[in-house]
């Protein structure tokens, strides 16, 4: 087990598929989609990081949830991504 892995860890944790239109008038805005997915609108453009830095923002205030439990795990620098909520 690595630093950070507890049993039961993985329980308390969950991944999301976000769906990011940067650049957005509607943004700051989250939709659901059919499939489970979030839509997340932001009006930062995809330039050094700064629309996903809003993603984690307009995220964390939608579910409630501290920015530093968001992670990023797949994505970067693409428009669907999938966070993990620890």
């Amino acid at each position: 087990m690595s630093e950070g892995d507890t049993p039961g860890s993985a329980a308390s944790s969950r991944t999301l598929v976000v769906r990011v239109k940067p650049g957005s008038r509607k943004g700051p805005l989250v939709e659901p989609g059919d499939d489970g997915s979030l839509t997340v609108y932001v009006q930062e453009r995809a330039v050094e990081g700064k629309a996903n830095e809003a993603v984690v923002k307009v995220l964390a205030r939608h579910l409630d949830v501290a920015p530093s439990r968001l992670r990023l795990v797949s994505g970067r620098t693409a428009r669907i991504k999938r966070f993990r909520i620890d």
